[in-house]
């Protein structure tokens, strides 16, 4: 049974970052399955022409017959591009490396920034019973990532514990400024995951200090540590919440889901 947040709209958030290799997609699945596991109906939208979601997720290139290339590109309806996947209540739109070409091929098209708005609020989607909706985006701010954040309520950034991490947000919070004056002026940024961290390294410590002094509130309290679970659970085509439930990494992605809830019913009761 879901814990339903508003089943008139889902909430949609946008898990970006241009840089690649700091636990995107991998926190596109494992937020989703957690989500999934402790009560709510989410779909995984996989715009990321590596399809690196959809494979985590067990959706073999043979069975990417209706992609996130034909939503965009042909106009499909949801019921032909939305597949199940092995976590119960957990949805995907998969990907292929078609959306490689979309920038080229949306050119054209006037309303090209906003396809996937569109598309994700066909009249359909109510009766799927989403609660949340992830988009996975690609490592690059081009067309794909903008039709992502015009389409969200919000943007979700993982933040890798690294040296330069916080200097690579100031383009992402850029676009999402110019998105917000331009095309959808009530997102805004969801919050920030620190990934990959090592209590053990000073580095990641001094990150973690530098990203709550500079951005405050925005930073989960929750960190993504570095665990050996999380790197093997992909080449499983599993989330690692179902590859190793007990492990750091798996327990962590749930107390972000915990969080993230937590700060939509917060939200919901300041309206």
């Amino acid at each position: 049974m879901s814990n339903a947040l508003s089943h008139s709209q889902p909430k949609i958030i946008a898990i970006a970052n241009q840089k690649g290799g700091v636990g995107k997609t991998t926190t596109s699945i494992n937020l989703g399955a957690a989500l999934a596991k402790t009560g709510y109906r989410v779909l995984l939208v996989d715009l990321d022409p590596q399809g690196n979601a959809s494979t985590g997720l067990g959706i073999g290139s043979e069975k990417r017959i209706s992609t996130t290339y034909d939503l965009l590109v042909h106009d499909a309806s949801l019921s032909e591009v939305i597949q199940a996947t092995a976590v119960e209540d957990m949805d995907i739109i998969p990907a292929t490396t078609d959306l490689s070409s979309a920038d080229i091929e949306l050119l054209a098209n006037e309303k090209r920034s906003f396809l996937l708005h569109d598309a994700l609020r066909q009249p359909a989607i109510s009766s799927y019973d989403y609660d949340y909706v992830l988009i996975d985006c690609p490592p690059s701010l081009n067309i794909l990532t903008v039709n992502a954040m015009v389409a969200a309520h919000s943007v979700l950034v993982p933040l890798q514990s690294e040296f330069f991490a916080l200097e690579g947000l100031s383009q992402l919070m850029m676009t999402v400024r110019e998105v917000r004056e331009t095309a959808n002026s009530g997102l805004r940024i969801e919050g920030i995951v620190l990934t990959m961290y090592d209590k053990r390294n000073n580095l990641s410590q001094m990150v973690e200090a530098d990203a709550r002094e500079n951005l405050g509130d925005l930073v989960f309290k929750t960190v993504i540590p570095r665990n050996v679970r999380v790197s093997e659970a992909p080449s499983y085509a599993m989330p690692v919440v179902d590859y190793d439930p007990n492990s750091k990494g798996s327990l962590a992605y749930f107390e972000v889901a915990r969080e993230l809830v937590s700060r939509h019913n917060s939200l919901k009761t300041k309206v």
